[in-house]
């Protein structure tokens, strides 16, 4: 789970409309994100899944994006942040989640697009805006954007809402900041890349090592 990601979720949280029950799509923390990819405390008080095709700190329930075996139209909110990358058939994941949502339901995905091969346990493909809105296309609300350069984004998010056109200036206005502070620098895309705490330790190496420079 990366910072900016983390960042995102909490706009989401407090400017939309999140229907119960929530189910997070890739839930499991992988080592060295056990607590920092924990996103049920942005959550409290709803009732909230953690899924993923593999068991481990932060799941529940273990199903596959393909085959969700769950009924049509029971879930109120899916989160599947980071995860697409790592999806074999994207496309039939999405209308597996357009499927299992209520009537009036959300999906909140994001993924990369600029970053380097990581294997949870595979890495499969890197997602433009344009596939975005193409991967949402069966929702009628839909908001696509993105974090670093317009030309090659180190980040891609997207928001499909099920048969309605809600108000979103709200979550736009903190949409616009939250992307406005992703200017892309070298260090802003190691640390949207990287675990907090393996941040500060690159940080503090790379300081030192500069500090060791001969003159």
């Amino acid at each position: 789970m990366r910072k900016n990601i983390k960042q995102f979720v909490n706009i989401v949280a407090e400017t939309l409309p999140i229907q119960e029950p929530i189910y997070e799509f890739g839930s499991l923390q992988v080592p060295g994100q056990e607590d920092w990819a924990n996103l049920r405390p942005i959550f409290q008080g709803y009732h909230y899944i953690g899924v993923d095709m593999r068991e481990g700190p932060g799941v529940d329930v273990v199903l596959n994006l393909h085959h969700i075996d769950l009924p049509g139209q029971s879930v109120g909110t899916v989160l599947c942040l980071d995860t697409l990358e790592h999806v074999a058939c994207p496309h039939l994941a999405l209308q597996e989640i357009y499927r299992i949502l209520k009537p009036s339901g959300m999906v909140v995905i994001s993924s990369v697009m600029d970053l380097p091969i990581h294997d949870y346990p595979y890495d499969y493909w890197r997602f433009t805006p344009e596939a975005f809105k193409l991967l949402l296309e069966p929702f009628t609300g839909i908001f696509v954007g993105y974090a670093g350069k317009k030309i090659l984004p180190h980040t891609v998010v997207g928001i499909g809402i099920k048969n309605e056109q809600p108000d979103i200036l709200n979550f736009k206005n903190k949409y616009d900041q939250w992307h406005l502070k992703q200017k892309y620098t070298l260090k802003n895309c190691l640390r949207a890349a990287t675990p907090p705490i393996l941040f500060e330790n690159l940080t503090k190496t790379y300081s030192y090592l500069v500090s060791k420079k001969p003159v």
